[in-house]
């Protein structure tokens, strides 16, 4: 996967926007999501929750490691984006997008996918 990959993934969720904190583009649904280009151009990064991390470290070491530090220790989680696959990262960018989006925003995400999937 490319940053642009990790861009239009990110953005696909609803009401995703992109911004940018501390010199790296962000990803917001209110509050931050995703990150891209920390600590460079390479990575992106998805804000999980711990036990996300955990299993999500476990079963792709060579995508997902812990962001050094604090960060890392309350589930920011860097994604290798050349390792990446799509399912498997818009499947980290989707639960990063739960964690900060509302019930509304949920439910619109649930919605779409209930009407593409096949009967």
């Amino acid at each position: 996967m490319t940053p642009d990959d990790f861009r239009r993934l990110a953005l696909a969720l609803p009401e995703a926007t992109e911004g940018e904190h501390m010199g790296t583009v962000d990803f917001r649904v209110g509050r931050i999501f995703a990150t891209l280009g920390y600590p460079n151009h390479a990575f992106g990064m998805v804000q999980l929750t711990r036990d996300q991390q955990d299993m999500v470290v476990g079963v792709e070491p060579r995508i997902f490691t812990p962001v050094p530090g604090a960060w890392g220790a309350k589930g920011a989680t860097l994604v290798v984006l050349a390792e990446a696959d799509e399912a498997t990262l818009r499947g980290a960018l989707e639960a990063a997008w739960r964690l900060k989006a509302n019930a509304r925003q949920i439910a619109l995400l649930d919605a779409s996918r209930a009407k593409s999937a096949p009967p």
